[in-house]
């Protein structure tokens, strides 16, 4: 009936001959490398613009060259006609902390594109980071990590330099067990944090207070981030700085007109920021057409311009989603923007190519690691470079979608869907760096013998 033979895929798919099942896969001896091929790889750390293939090997990025020959055993990915680009790093991501009980927003992020994200919390406490890393042992697909509440860390009778050296590693048991909680796990992980937030909508703190934050952050090698959407709390918060590091956090909420006129907040966040101790973040959701989230905040046309030119100036070099796609209350933004505000902004001619993948990859990578004091950061986070942490973002310029997320060097997610094969590729971050396992979600199932 039909002349065309299709004939058998019997050398790449399992099947059955003579009675028995071939398992065609686990005749290939695996190599355990990862070829990214033919793809236009953006690379804005290593100024690498241009059409080229990456070797991954054991969650490393190993080479990066044109035309790397693929052996027995290697996984190929055909990345011709896609955009292949350092992993998305969302250093203000809200992920598991908003009683997000019938929502999967850790995976929606990995879906979008997010390699790492740090999230703020809700008044995050002492316990956020055993808790949520338990929850990277049970497995996720992306790398996490967290800020405290700043009124949850004063909150102990901890004193400041005791908590500045809880912070660095350098405190003892006692102390902790005496001072701060009577739970074992708190105090072995609560140093494994990245920041500590303030947050006006949750607590307004006084004046000694607020320079106890920053005595502890500034010295202990933390980010402090504060909520900016009333510019009134922005610049009573800068004025106590007296020099110390500040990240303004989704400083467009300010320009939305929620505490005063929409431009003149704006303007009035945007004159604080300085390149130096006062860094600032925009939301992608509202750098969109649509300026903002129907469900929460927009950015008034006026405030927008306004968050371009800073973009274009350089004055703001990071971009955030703090929101999540599915979350529960994402009233600022969403994972599903990150990609599209990137690819529009270079369209528009707000911000090249280059440097608008830059605001997702190496710029947080480079302010985190300058604010923790941690070349970690820089060397494996951000890039794609030789030695580099295998997070991988791989895009469709036309549908604006992630058809790759690889995370430490497995697939995460294709076509805008989670593997959940790999759903355990993500790892804890804290300002340290990464580890693996943080052990809290292992620990009531077994012990490792040492």
């Amino acid at each position: 009936m039909y002349e065309n033979k299709v004939g058998f895929l019997d050398g790449a798919l399992a099947t059955v001959k003579k009675k028995q099942m071939q398992d065609t896969i686990g005749q290939i001896q695996r190599s355990g490398r990862l070829i990214l091929k033919g793809g236009h790889v953006v690379d804005p750390k290593n100024k690498v613009d241009k059409q080229t293939d990456i070797l991954i090997t054991d969650g490393i990025v190993c080479q990066v060259a044109d035309d790397i020959a693929a052996e027995t055993g290697d996984r190929v990915i055909d990345c011709e006609g896609l955009t292949v680009m350092p992993g998305l790093v969302d250093m203000h991501l809200h992920l598991g902390d908003l009683f997000e009980v019938s929502t999967n927003p850790i995976f929606c992020a990995a879906e979008d594109g997010v390699t790492l994200g740090l999230s703020p919390g809700a008044g995050n406490t002492f316990m956020a980071p055993s808790l949520l890393g338990a929850e990277v042992d049970h497995g996720v697909p992306i790398n996490l990590g967290v800020y405290l509440g700043a009124a949850n860390v004063l909150g102990t009778q901890m004193s400041v330099d005791e908590l500045i050296r809880m912070f660095k590693g350098e405190i003892d048991a006692d102390t902790l067990s005496t001072k701060m909680t009577r739970n074992g796990i708190t105090n072995t992980t609560a140093a494994l944090t990245v920041g500590i937030k303030d947050h006006m909508g949750h607590f307004i703190m006084s004046d000694e207070n607020i320079d106890k934050i920053y005595e502890i952050t500034s010295k202990a090698n933390l980010i402090y981030m504060s909520h900016t959407q009333d510019p009134e709390h922005a610049e009573r918060l800068v004025s106590l700085a007296k020099g110390r590091p500040l990240h303004l956090a989704h400083a467009t909420a300010a320009g939305c007109g929620t505490h005063m006129g929409a431009a003149e907040g704006m303007k009035r966040v945007l004159d604080l920021v300085n390149g130096d101790n006062i860094s600032a973040e925009f939301v992608t959701t509202m750098l969109r057409a649509g300026r903002g989230s129907r469900e929460g905040l927009q950015l008034p046309k006026e405030s927008q311009k306004l968050a371009y030119d800073a973009l274009e100036s350089g004055k703001v070099k990071i971009l955030i989603s703090d929101g999540q796609n599915q979350g529960t209350m994402k009233g600022f933004g969403d994972t599903r923007d990150n990609i599209p505000a990137i690819i529009e902004l270079s369209q528009s001619g707000v911000l090249s190519l280059s440097d608008a993948v830059a605001t997702m990859t190496c710029n947080p990578a480079a302010l985190i690691g300058n604010r923790t004091a941690n070349n970690w950061w820089t060397d494996k986070i951000g890039h794609l470079g030789v030695g580099a942490l295998a997070n991988v973002t791989v895009v469709d310029m036309d549908d604006k979608l992630a058809t790759y997320t690889i995370v430490n060097g497995e697939i995460v997610s294709f076509e805008n869907r989670a593997v959940r094969r790999n759903c355990g590729a993500g790892g804890w971050i804290s300002k340290f760096g990464m580890v693996r396992k943080t052990g809290v979600g292992e620990l009531v199932m077994f012990s490792y013998q040492k």
